[in-house]
This record gives structure tokens, C-alpha cells and sequence, in this order.
């Protein structure tokens, strides 16, 4: 049996939580057409009779403006040093921005095997891809590159195939029926943390962290409590909106896909609290997990 740990890395909003979700068939890490959703490496387990791939899906590498954001870009860089294949992804040509050149930079000075993954396939011209193709492929530092769609599963068999190519014989890390060894209790508050993206404008949810204060489980329902930080005043009324609509519909939104996951009736209470500049607050940081304890 072959077995190894693949990070996927890119720059934030290229589609690598929608590409792990793909490979496995079940979502473990919440996705939004917001950059930077993921905060945590979130490890998915991929197992077949004769393979076991673990991959971390990691936050977008960007430039931090506060710690959290270095905090993020930390944890991704330090997954290069721990992995046995490297999937970096990109969406557009190396020329459009500054960010994938600055991780094709770090990528050429590490050892481990790279595979460039050309996402985002469905809407893109076929000349475009060529170009990005042509780009990467003259840099010389991929073992291979795969034009993907992860949204539609286009050409991911083809990928894992060639994963497991490079990949060597191992030992299986978790048992075959396991996709994540994230416990419940952080993959609930990361999809409140997601319907809080997709019910809320542009600026608030950067600003949000998402803290369960009770998981009950009794026998024909869960009865969960959650805190859903802010950073201002003026933050809390927009998620708690007119005649408290808005935390209603997150709520909602959040308990019918709960239940789903959890296999069981789920009573959710969710209350908002300004905790402010939390982001940048070492304490608060290791607090909500994106941060070891000093």
C-alpha cells in the first residue's frame, strides 16, 4: 500500500477547498467566492485499497495585515516542509498579480515533488489555459501540470492517479472510513463560520470567529450553543439585521446542513459579541485555534 501527506497551497480563492471537498465526496472545508474562507489546515483522508492520501488544505498565501492573516500564511508555509507532494494551484497566468510568483518562489526552493493544478478549466478559453500551461511548464520545477475543474470533478481521477505515482509505500495513518481527524465541534463552527460568508457583505466576515460554548448530545437531537464574534458595534446589527432576519437565516441555513452532517435533529442557539481587534490579539488568536499558545 502507498500512502503520503499532499498540501494544497495557492493563493486565497483559487478553488482548494472545492477540490479537497471533490476528492473526498463529502465537505469537511467550507467554501464561499470570499478569499482567505479557509483560516486552518484542514486535513481530508482520501483511502482506497491501495492507497491513503492525507491531504492539508491551507489558507490562502497572501501578504498578512494583522495576525491573523500572518498567522494563516504561516501555517500554510510551514505545510511545504511537511509534505510528501505539493499540489499548487492557480487560476489565471503567472502574470496577472504578484501573488503566485511569490509562492512559485518558495515552491523552487523546496524538494518535495509539485504539481501544478490549472483550476478553474470550465471558464477559461482554451488558449488561456495554454498560455498558463506554457508559463509554468518553462520554470522547470513541476513533475507535472493538470488542468482541473474542482467545481465540476473535471480530470481530478487523473490527478490522484499521478498523486499516487509519487507517492511511496506507507503505512495506512487512519482508519479506511475516516475523511477527517477534525473533531465535530470545529467542523460545526466552521459551517456556521460559512453562512455567516454567504449571508453577510464584503467586510464583515473577515472580522467573524465562530466559538461553540456547548455541544449536547442527546438521544433524538443536539442541542448546540455558539458565539459568533465581531470586531465593531456596527458589525454586530449587520449580522444580527433588521428585527434579528439575518442571524435567523444563518442559523436556518446552518441547522439544515448540521443535521445533515450530524445525522440527528439539531436544536441551534446562536448569540453575537463584539470582541474588538480580536485579529490581531495573540490570546484571541489561540483561542479560536488559528494560532498555537505561546
Amino acid at each position: 500500500m502507498k500512502s503520503g501527506f499532499i498540501g494544497i497551497v495557492g493563493r486565497p480563492n483559487v478553488g482548494k477547498s472545492t477540490l479537497l471537498n471533490q476528492i473526498l465526496g463529502e465537505k469537511i472545508a467550507i467554501t464561499s467566492d470570499k478569499p482567505q474562507t479557509t483560516r486552518n489546515s484542514i486535513r481530508g483522508i482520501y483511502t482506497t485499497e491501495d492507497v491513503q492520501m492525507v491531504f492539508i488544505d491551507t489558507p490562502g498565501i497572501h501578504k498578512g495585515r494583522n495576525k491573523l492573516g500572518t498567522a494563516m500564511t504561516d501555517m500554510a508555509i510551514g505545510t511545504l516542509k511537511e509534505v510528501d507532494v505539493i499540489l499548487f494551484l492557480v487560476d489565471g497566468p503567472l502574470s496577472a498579480g504578484p501573488g503566485d510568483r511569490y509562492i512559485t518562489e518558495m515552491l523552487s526552493q523546496v524538494d518535495t515533488p509539485k504539481i501544478l493544478v490549472v483550476n478553474k478549466m470550465d471558464t477559461m478559453e482554451p488558449e488561456d489555459y495554454l498560455e498558463i500551461y506554457n508559463e509554468y511548464n518553462d520554470m522547470g520545477i513541476f513533475a507535472d501540470i493538470y488542468g482541473t475543474s474542482a467545481l465540476k470533478g473535471t480530470n481530478v481521477p487523473e490527478l490522484l492517479a499521478r498523486i499516487t505515482e509519487l507517492l511511496e509505500e506507507g503505512p495506512m495513518y487512519f482508519p479506511e472510513d475516516m475523511i477527517t481527524d477534525y473533531p465535530e465541534r470545529f467542523l460545526v463552527s466552521e459551517i456556521i463560520r460559512e453562512k455567516i460568508l454567504l449571508y453577510l457583505n464584503e467586510e464583515v466576515p473577515h472580522g467573524v470567529a465562530v466559538e461553540i460554548e456547548s455541544f449536547k448530545e442527546e438521544e433524538k437531537i443536539d442541542r448546540i450553543s455558539a458565539v459568533i464574534y465581531c470586531e465593531k458595534k456596527s458589525h454586530k446589527g449587520i449580522i444580527i439585521g433588521k428585527q434579528g432576519k439575518k442571524l435567523k437565516g444563518i442559523g436556518k441555513a446552518a441547522r439544515v446542513e448540521l443535521e445533515a452532517l450530524l445525522g440527528t435533529k439539531v436544536y441551534l442557539e446562536l448569540f453575537v459579541k463584539v470582541r474588538e481587534n480580536w485579529r490581531d490579539s495573540d490570546f484571541d488568536l489561540a483561542n479560536f485555534g488559528y494560532k498555537e499558545r505561546d
